[in-house]
């Protein structure tokens, strides 16, 4: 998933003010108690440190690149630059407490169109965009960040979020709040991508979901990798050196079709600085799992899974395409089912392109993810939502003309 134009760099674009960072604008009547404040993505103190954690282990829906070792990371990258944060507040009986988290950009254009608009801050690791909410109060707080939104001069255009989960409770509460306000909360992009979900045991998933002739193949080339020397399944423990393990993954990328492409994050010091920081990060917290496949000592396939109870992601994976004949990859992640197991974990995203032919042969669930557009306050703003609707609604009617028709010899599909 990767968030739509560049975010302006610092020179292009103004950065918060003082006035922005030191003033709360309070919400309505109807929602007393509840503040919102506007502040950099740079903004650092130990008290939003710790609202910030909390938020996290107390949102609505999980999601593990909302969480604050995972942006300050990324806070380097040059999506991020001139990134802001809008925070809702909740004044209470029992004290000051962070309800919504809510990382905006502003960007110079929405798809092929030169328009500016204030999108969540996303960059090309990112793969899911939900906002971390309280449960229970994600109506307040989208609430209150559409009227942050309405009352700040730097937020133009409409508002994109980018990477919400279809129909979750954030979706849901966006659906509400924006209608509360009388403005349409519309879907302008979905896709579908593998999830694993089950009850299941791991062995139980695996025959339920891959065909007996497709196991059987794994199965020799399995033995078939083990000719090739000792073949050894390892996950990172307390005493590994984690700087080697990365070590071992970038190589293993950089070798591979990202290498060529120079998408692989050993490309630029920025990208593996950003990587050697998850995955830091990630280990302080307690939410890191490293796997790899290794022949002989050397690894020959690596995968990074991110965890954020009750639900997972499947961050990265790498593997070397002189074993590709094994399938070292697809052997890891028959491996990696042993997160069924796991009493904290009720699902795993895969993070990976819709239609992946490997990860969608072996995980037979399937997690929606949107993007939606909501029109913010005033008659420009409202104008500029409506010319982008309109853009795209006759991108879809000229691309929907250009499809040919479904043809009637398309061949069996095909399940694992």
């Amino acid at each position: 998933m990767q968030p739509t134009g560049t975010a302006y760099t610092l020179a292009d674009m103004p950065s918060p003010t003082i006035a922005e960072r030191r003033t709360t604008v309070r919400a309505a009547a109807h929602q007393s108690g509840i503040s919102f404040d506007v502040v950099p993505l740079s903004t650092d103190d130990a008290l939003f440190a710790r609202a910030w954690d909390d938020l996290a282990a107390s949102a609505s829906e999980p999601n593990v690149f909302a969480e604050r070792w995972f942006v300050k990371a990324g806070a380097h990258l040059p999506q991020a630059e001139g990134a802001r944060v809008v925070r809702v507040w909740s004044d209470g009986p029992s004290g000051r407490e962070l309800v919504g988290l809510f990382a905006v950009a502003v960007l110079p254009r929405y798809g092929r169109l030169p328009l500016r608009h204030v999108q969540n801050c996303l960059h090309h690791h990112s793969f899911l965009g939900t906002p971390l909410l309280r449960a229970g109060r994600e109506r307040e707080a989208w609430s209150a960040i559409l009227q942050t939104l309405d009352a700040t001069r730097w937020a133009v255009g409409l508002l994109h979020v980018n990477g919400l989960v279809e129909n979750g409770p954030v979706h849901c509460a966006l659906m509400q709040a924006a209608a509360t306000l009388g403005r349409p909360c519309d879907v302008v992009h979905r896709i579908e991508r593998a999830l694993l979900q089950s009850e299941l045991s791991p062995t139980a998933y695996y025959e339920a979901t891959v065909r007996k002739k497709k196991r059987k193949e794994l199965k020799r080339l399995e033995m078939r990798l083990s000719e090739q020397g000792q073949v050894a399944l390892r996950r990172l423990q307390p005493e590994d050196d984690v700087g080697a393990w990365c070590d071992d993954f970038l190589r293993l990328e950089e070798a591979g079709w990202k290498g060529r492409a120079g998408s692989a994050l050993a490309a630029t010091p920025a990208t593996e600085r950003f990587f050697r920081e998850v995955i830091g990060g990630g280990r302080a917290a307690g939410q890191l799992e490293l796997l790899r496949l290794d022949l002989d000592g050397v690894a020959i396939a690596m995968l990074v899974n991110l965890y954020a109870p009750p639900g997972a992601f499947s961050f990265k994976t790498a593997f070397d395409e002189r074993f590709a004949r094994f399938s070292p990859g697809v052997l890891l992640q028959l491996d990696n089912l042993a997160v069924l197991e796991r009493v904290d974990v009720a699902w795993m995203d895969s993070c990976a392109v819709e239609e992946h032919p490997m990860i969608n042969s072996l995980w037979a669930q399937r997690r929606a993810v949107v993007r939606v557009t909501v029109p913010l306050s005033g008659w420009r703003r409202h104008a500029a939502f409506r010319l982008a609707r309109t853009a795209e609604r006759a991108a879809k009617l000229v691309n929907g003309c250009r499809r040919p028709p479904p043809s009637s010899s398309v061949a069996e599909e095909h399940h694992a």
